[in-house]
């Protein structure tokens, strides 16, 4: 055998192992990189918006302000209870919310959640801050919502004090369509 066919026949058999493993890789690996729902479960984050207005799932969501707090004060002056671990501070994100036709107002209200979010990719939920002069959800018999309307709302946070100057703004979610966009202030 000469020297050109033993090259050639090595050319094909390695081409041949290299198209054998990428084919390989991709049948493999395709189910985990573009599963949308693995991708929503991992924290994907789809649009970042600057202070809005953004609508997810029929809710239209305008970031009015993002501030940290020492202790929050209910409408009476007095020290509203977080239950933090010392050392936390509370942020609260003020934020004006619209139902919009489509969404569903049971007994005029609804589910409204924002998730805190730092640089990091540490979250923080809502907390029920009651006393606060802003209602802190969505379903409040006291701050009824009509569709189309806009209303203030307060979504707060306890959080690190050493996260704070992470933070990076408020997510929102729609868990039917996989959607998470992050409204920064």
């Amino acid at each position: 055998m000469k020297l050109a066919s033993r090259v050639s026949r090595l050319a094909v058999q390695v081409s041949l192992l290299v198209s054998l493993a990428s084919v390989g890789s991709f049948v493999m690996l395709k189910p985990y990189l573009d599963d949308d729902e693995n991708m929503y479960k991992l924290g994907r984050i789809d649009t970042v918006v600057s202070q809005g207005p953004v609508t997810v799932a029929h809710v239209e969501w305008k970031l009015d302000s993002l501030k940290a707090y020492a202790t929050l004060l209910d409408d009476e002056g007095e020290a509203i209870e977080l239950g933090g671990p010392a050392g936390s501070i509370a942020v609260v994100a003020t934020m004006t919310v619209t139902p919009r036709d489509g969404l569903f107002l049971k007994d005029k209200g609804f589910s409204c959640d924002a998730v805190l979010r730092d640089t990091k990719g540490n979250t923080w939920d809502n907390e029920q801050a009651f006393g606060y002069p802003l209602p802190t959800y969505c379903s409040d018999d006291d701050h009824p919502f009509t569709m189309n309307k806009s209303q203030q709302i307060a979504q707060v946070f306890v959080v690190p004090k050493s996260a704070v100057p992470n933070l990076t703004g408020v997510t929102v979610e729609d868990f039917s369509e996989h959607r998470r966009v992050l409204i920064t202030p």
